[in-house]
């Protein structure tokens, strides 16, 4: 079923940089964005094993939901192109011409887009809802918002064991929450993770975080907790700081990052690095998703 360019294990980079150093920390980039163009980093680790499991089933169409900067929505319209699959993106909100990058990504890779308003939105999990969309597509398999569920959360506990090199902590952007939830289960007892919130007011992910591990693994592990201070006024919002620290970032490492994401969560690492939050000698990972 794997795609033949996969890059998999993803590259894993230490990365030289003096705000780090002088703390005393060691930190490594586990570049799953380097995985595949369109099916990258926690996408692609979400998706794998649901796509096997739509085959295994019989279904020839997948069905998800998602935000208007959702990386999920378009990733699962590459994952319908490359694998054989019909696709349907439920996005929250009205239709917003012209579409922004994501969405038209989405569209040009085949998937049919369905709007739903806010509210009814929030109610996009119970059986009313679901069954209009049964009525108006036919018979589909569904992937969460996010893509977080339990076969998503298999795929992300095997990106610990991908790592070579000892390591202590390991970071990543928390959206859903699915990405931090399988990355922790997958952990050795000594370690632990972090996850940075890109959305405002994201006390509420814990309770996900613990419900989605006891939902797929039985257990919630306790290795993990989230940072929600680095949201930069909301899901898909930014600030002049963020855009400075995504430029410098670039100048120093020659990497451009995803600022909906990745560029709050390393912005967050490297605040914490400064506050003295880690000891010196601590081997930090941060996953690059996108």
């Amino acid at each position: 079923m794997p795609l033949p360019d996969l890059r998999l294990p993803s590259p894993l980079v230490e990365l030289t940089d003096e705000r780090a150093q002088r703390r005393g920390v060691a930190v490594y980039l586990k570049r799953d964005d380097l995985i595949h163009p369109e099916l990258r980093g926690n996408k692609w680790r979400k998706l794998q094993h649901n796509i096997t499991a739509a085959k295994e089933q019989g279904f020839t169409q997948l069905l998800t939901f998602g935000g208007a900067y959702s990386n999920h929505v378009p990733a699962t319209a590459s994952a319908g192109r490359h694998f054989g699959f019909a696709t349907v993106g439920v996005i929250r909100g009205e239709e917003h011409l012209p579409l922004n990058d994501n969405l038209a990504l989405a569209v040009s890779r085949g998937m049919t887009l369905s709007y739903l308003d806010r509210q009814t939105y929030r109610s996009k999990t119970e059986p009313k809802v679901l069954q209009r969309l049964h009525e108006e597509f036919g018979d589909f398999y569904y992937l969460p918002e996010g893509g977080s569920n339990a076969l998503a959360l298999k795929g992300c506990a095997e990106l610990p064991t991908e790592i070579t090199v000892p390591f202590d902590v390991i970071c990543c952007a928390v959206g859903t929450g699915g990405t931090l939830a399988g990355i922790a289960h997958g952990l050795r007892k000594e370690q632990c993770a972090i996850g940075f919130a890109a959305l405002k007011g994201g006390d509420f992910l814990n309770a996900e975080v613990d419900q989605l591990q006891r939902d797929a693994f039985g257990a919630a592990s306790g290795n993990w907790h989230i940072e929600t201070e680095f949201h930069f006024g909301g899901f898909a919002k930014r600030k002049p700081e963020l855009d400075d620290f995504i430029a410098d970032f670039q100048a120093r490492h020659g990497i451009q990052l995803d600022w909906v994401y990745v560029a709050k969560m390393l912005y967050g690492v490297f605040a914490l690095i400064d506050r003295g939050r880690f000891e010196p000698g601590t081997r930090l990972i941060a996953v690059i998703s996108g």
